[in-house]
């Protein structure tokens, strides 16, 4: 779920994570967890095939076999354009490279992450 909407409700046979300790991915039975999310790309597999989502920082909840993520942004591969997205990828870390103060570093790691996770969605899955 994201601040506006419910992004995707599916029954997954197996959800990778990007949390803020690492990836960790979860299968059926898997134990109890209050976790972060981290920018980064979930994976989902559902009857065999995979499926990719950019997340944009926020919570997972796992427990009764039931995955619930809330995030404060999530986009599909295909709501991104790849050219778009790399070109994009490319001006933040120009913009990382030129900041100087420690405020303007921060906030151009954050978008340089964030350009670079929704770059990496758009090419993830590409050679299914």
């Amino acid at each position: 779920m994201a601040p506006d909407r419910v992004v995707l409700d599916i029954d997954a046979e197996e959800v990778v994570l990007p949390t803020t300790t690492g990836l960790i991915g979860v299968l059926a039975n898997h134990t109890p967890l209050v976790t972060g999310i981290d920018m980064g790309v979930m994976l989902l597999r559902e009857q065999a095939e995979w499926s990719a989502i950019a997340l944009l920082r926020g919570f997972a909840f796992i427990q009764d076999d039931v995955v619930t993520i809330l995030v404060n942004e999530a986009e599909f591969p295909e709501d991104i354009t790849a050219d778009e997205a790399q070109a994009a990828f490319a001006e933040a870390e120009a913009e990382l490279a030129k900041a100087q103060s420690k405020k303007e570093i921060y906030l151009a790691e954050l978008k340089c992450k964030r350009a670079r996770v929704r770059y990496q969605v758009t090419q993830v899955l590409q050679d299914q």
